[in-house]
Formats: C-alpha cells, structure tokens, sequence
C-alpha cells in the first residue's frame, strides 16, 4: 500500500510497526488512519487503487 519513495508513507508504516511492537495498538490504529487520509490528500488516489 505504500508509495514508492514517499517519505510520508515510509514513516507512517514505521510508526505503526514500531506502535505494535509495544502493544500500543491505539497508535498503530492512528497510524493506519492518517496513511489512508494521507494516500486520499497526498496521493490523490485512494490506496485500494493503487496497482
């Protein structure tokens, strides 16, 4: 799902990784959210559509 070489997507997917590392699966979920928010506004096209 994420872009190749968009450094946004990179540290979002980090965060979220490094969130359920410690059971924090609230930040984990956040995570998630702001990538599809940020696939949808800094994309322009939303992540299931991405080939």
């Amino acid at each position: 799902m994420p872009v190749p070489a968009c450094q946004t997507c990179h540290d979002l997917i980090t965060a979220e990784r490094d969130a359920e590392s410690v059971h924090d699966y609230s930040r984990a979920t956040d995570c998630r959210v702001l990538l599809r928010r940020h696939h949808t506004h800094g994309h322009q096209t939303p992540p299931d559509q991405n080939p």
